[in-house]
């Protein structure tokens, strides 16, 4: 068995899920996965991931892990929780099929239930790629070795980070070890892990608040330009002031910035950048927060978008001084071991709310059109009615 915890998975998922389960129990989802990276997979590979997938179906939270949630992160409802101690994997959810070289994998089923694929198995394609063609990372000790160079250059700028490298990581081993490593040795910069089984061995805080697909379910059920304001309200009423990270880019930065009033602006602690030129969009945040009369430097923006040194050390100089800020890595950290990263994604692309009689494709447009993901004459339709 590859994945040995139910909570190997992004702390998003689990925070929507609860959201999901109070306000959309009936709600359906299908996601597709996107190969934007051109890999070729080998003979087989199809095969090895189902096996993966299979054994799943035997993973289940834990008496401890069930306690930690409940120690940790107050927010969620006993409810929830209880839930999640009866919820197991259905692999049924999952279509894996190959031809040649090229993989499809297809998730399908009620939204409370599918919203935990996506993650896993995206590490479970990275870490079997990796597996199958045979590829030699560096050794543990280069591991330990690249992580605390990073950490005590990011320490030397009085940032803090956090590891968000679950979905493209080179495998659950040098995971383990990239967060050790940050914990160890990144005293008073490194905040914590989007990995909940990861935070929870190692002692530290799970991060995270919401993804795309809660906006594009929003603009599913209530349409493009009502997408972000509802996303936002119901995410208040789920978490009433918790969890106040805004992600801003499933429509568009200006088209979010738009509909993020007053209200949200004082009542969220920040927004999170994803995409696009990370300076402009600092720019834009600092603004539209003067421009309803929020102190910047109340505020924090969490910088996620294919993040470097480079780029880090780029955006902190700009910002310090001007708005709060923080930054979670991923790739970066979790698959920096000689080999090339997978470029993949699996996204919603069809939700079915409960009182829709029909699919309705879903659309994410980002802040960079290489990003956009969907189907394009729905993509077409929400920057047409967006503009409007």
């Amino acid at each position: 068995m590859i994945l040995t915890s139910i909570l190997d998975n992004d702390f998003y998922k689990f925070t929507m899920q609860h959201g999901v389960i109070k306000l959309f129990p009936k709600a359906r989802a299908r996601y597709t996965f996107i190969n934007r990276g051109h890999h070729s997979f080998p003979p087989g590979f199809a095969e090895a991931l189902q096996a993966a997938v299979n054994d799943m179906e035997q993973l289940r939270l834990t008496r401890d892990e069930k306690q930690y949630l409940a120690v940790t992160c107050p927010y969620l409802d006993p409810t929830y929780l209880d839930f999640l101690q009866g919820y197991h994997y259905n692999p049924a959810e999952v279509k894996i099929t190959q031809v040649e070289d090229q993989l499809e994998v297809h998730v399908e089923g009620y939204w409370y239930r599918t919203i935990l694929w996506e993650v896993p198995l995206m590490s479970l394609i990275c870490e079997l790629y990796y597996q199958l063609t045979g590829q030699q990372r560096v050794t543990d000790d280069e591991v330990v070795r690249i992580t605390r160079e990073k950490i005590e250059r990011y320490k030397q700028m009085a940032i803090t980070i956090a590891d968000f490298g679950t979905r493209r990581r080179h495998s659950l081993a040098v995971h383990q070890l990239v967060v050790k490593t940050l914990k160890d040795y990144g005293t008073g910069c490194f905040i914590g892990s989007s990995n909940v089984h990861l935070s929870m061995k190692n002692g530290v805080k799970p991060v995270g608040t919401h993804a795309h697909e809660w906006f594009m379910f929003h603009a599913a059920k209530y349409g493009f330009k009502m997408a972000n304001m509802l996303g936002l309200e119901n995410w208040v009423q789920v978490y009433r002031g918790d969890l106040g990270i805004a992600l801003s880019d499933t429509y568009t930065t200006p088209v979010f910035f738009e509909q993020f009033d007053k209200k949200f602006a004082k009542l969220f602690d920040g927004v999170r950048h994803d995409s696009g030129d990370p300076i402009l969009f600092a720019d834009r945040t600092i603004t539209h927060y003067k421009g309803k009369g929020v102190d910047p430097l109340s505020k924090t923006i969490i910088f996620s978008d294919g993040l470097d040194y480079e780029k880090v050390a780029n955006i902190a100089d700009y910002c310090r001084g001007k708005i709060g800020m923080s930054f979670g890595i991923g790739t970066n950290f979790t698959n920096d071991v000689g080999l090339t990263a997978l470029n993949i994604v699996i996204k919603m692309y069809e939700a079915l709310p409960e009182d829709a009689p029909r699919w309705t494709p879903v659309v994410k447009l980002s802040d960079v059109s290489g990003k956009y993901t969907g189907d394009e004459k729905m993509i077409e339709l929400a920057i047409e009615m967006l503009k409007a």
